[in-house]
């Protein structure tokens, strides 16, 4: 206990890239603690993620390098730092507000349709992004997902790209190729059903996984939710079960017709297929023309309690326990 007391409070004082002051534990990514840093020249407010020198995977300083090929678009933080300080890697990058798990527990765990369609124009948009430079995200899920502060209030962030990889070359766009016996990579409860099955992953299956995340949003649970198992295995097994079981239509009854329509797309494209994001946008985007909604931005977080600055008062991270919510990297199947 003192040892761990020690390692706390050597955190606490660390200085990263010599002008971040670390503050509090706000939030946990893939394989990696998230702090509050202080800019200690300006008293800018930014996001540190720490990973320790001796972890068995390393994953920090790819991430950064994802990061910065990624710089620029819409929705995702800048990196401003990377670098080894004590027995950390550590980096720095942009602070955001609640994910969109934090806010969904904020709301009593459902949103309106009107919020999950302002939200899947966003989220689209923040996979295509990534897809046009190379990369699939391969943990598309709430927690990954972050509003931004401020004046970027309204903007959906992607963060967490431990996972991500390259699914084309840049230069040559020449698709990896179509691989079976892959180990499971990824959050269960959202991962895709061929991604279970073994299949390398590609576009489609970030897609698949977001059609997951919005009938989540919509139904406030998933079928394959809470299952037990005696092992992780037999758990991923269970799940993968479930979720190849149960049919479209059971999965999105009583919601429009639109989200069963993205779910069957994303599962009928092929292995190398670019998916037509204008189409699912449009799709989504009609449907909220129809229903009369206003793009106002008021999501149904928006009319609860705000904080005087004008942004939400939700806890800024939290983490679930549950296996089936929680990221793998090289799990056996």
């Amino acid at each position: 206990m003192a040892d761990n007391n020690q390692a706390n409070a050597s955190r606490i004082d660390l200085r990263v890239g010599g002008k971040y002051r670390l503050g509090k534990k706000i939030g946990s990514g893939s394989f990696g603690d998230i702090y509050l840093g202080i800019n200690i020249i300006s008293g800018e407010e930014v996001a540190i993620k720490l990973e320790s020198v001796k972890a068995k995977h390393p994953q920090l300083e790819y991430e950064s390098k994802v990061y910065k090929t990624l710089a620029g678009g819409v929705g995702v933080p800048f990196v401003r730092w990377f670098g080894t300080e004590c027995d950390y890697n550590a980096m720095v990058l942009d602070l955001l507000g609640p994910s969109l798990e934090d806010l969904f527990n904020f709301c009593n765990r459902k949103f309106s349709l009107k919020t999950v369609l302002l939200l899947a124009d966003q989220l689209i948009s923040r996979v295509e992004y990534i897809h046009s430079r190379n990369f699939i995200h391969r943990d598309i899920k709430p927690d990954n997902f972050l509003m931004g502060i401020g004046k970027r209030g309204n903007q959906v962030n992607i963060i967490d790209f431990g996972l991500a990889k390259k699914y084309r070359d840049p230069k040559t766009h020449l698709h990896i190729p179509y691989r079976e016996n892959k180990n499971l990579t990824g959050t269960a409860r959202y991962t895709s059903i061929n991604t279970h099955l073994g299949v390398e992953q590609a576009r489609r299956d970030d897609l698949e996984s977001l059609a997951y995340v919005l009938m989540y949003f919509l139904r406030g649970a998933l079928p394959w939710q809470g299952l037990k198992a005696a092992t992780k295995k037999q758990k991923y097994d269970r799940i993968m079960e479930k979720k190849m079981t149960t049919p479209t239509d059971l999965l999105c009854r009583g919601f429009p017709n639109e989200f069963g329509i993205f779910l069957n797309y994303c599962r009928a494209l092929r292995f190398d297929d670019k998916p037509d994001y204008s189409y699912l946008r449009k799709l989504f985007r009609d449907l909220f023309v129809r229903e009369g909604f206003q793009y106002d931005y008021v999501f149904d977080w928006s009319v609860q309690q705000r904080n005087e600055d004008g942004s939400v008062k939700p806890p800024r991270a939290t983490r679930q326990t549950n296996e089936e919510a929680d990221p793998v990297a090289e799990q056996p199947r």
